[in-house]
């Protein structure tokens, strides 16, 4: 099974990235994931369940531990056609 997660992670800080955020980039852009899109206001990324569920457990408890006050996130399955 393959799965798209997009993610945001606050307080945001328009003028200077914050901890928790530098903390999101880095365990998306290390996991074994593809179709990776970090940007200021949304993340996204794509790869296999077990990537992207490992994925989202490390995100979610270091983004928590370096400040994030809150993390929306949403999982998707991706179907062949969506890609």
């Amino acid at each position: 099974m393959r799965l798209r997660v997009e993610f945001t992670t606050e307080p945001f800080d328009l003028d200077e990235a914050p901890e928790h955020a530098v903390v999101a980039r880095e365990v998306i852009e290390t996991a074994e994931l593809d179709e990776v899109d970090v940007g200021p206001f949304g993340n996204t990324a794509e790869g296999g369940a077990g990537a992207v569920l490992g994925a989202v457990d490390a995100l979610l408890r270091r983004t928590l531990t370096a400040g994030a006050t809150r993390v929306s996130l949403q999982i998707n399955v991706v179907e062949e056609g969506d890609r």
